[in-house]
């Protein structure tokens, strides 16, 4: 699995923790939980290193529950990652513009 992406979400777990729970310099119980969440996740996407955005992904493989969770999190920590973490949040642009272009039937 792809380091970039775990170090993704979990530095968008940590902004949104920092904000939200006062949290800067660990996580908080629940996000914490979260993060092991996503990180076996991750770990056991079928896709591996082709793995799609979350956003593009066909298979959701998280419960319902961690699901909102976690979309609570990318829908606040998102926008702040430019500022956070320019390098991940370019990585991250960078990647799901790459997916697109691969389903995008060429002409």
């Amino acid at each position: 699995m792809n380091d970039t992406e775990k170090r993704t979400v979990t530095k968008m777990i940590r902004i949104y923790c920092a904000a939200k729970h006062g949290k800067s310099k660990t996580l908080c119980a629940g996000c914490s939980l979260l993060n092991e969440y996503a990180m076996n996740r991750l770990e056991r996407c079928t896709f591996g290193e082709d793995k799609p955005t979350c956003q593009k992904c066909p298979v959701h493989c998280y419960k319902p529950d961690m699901k909102s969770r976690m979309q609570e999190v990318m829908r606040y920590s998102g926008p702040r990652m430019i500022f956070h973490s320019p390098m991940l949040a370019i990585a991250h642009l960078v990647k799901g513009m790459k997916a697109s272009k691969k389903k995008t039937p060429s002409k």
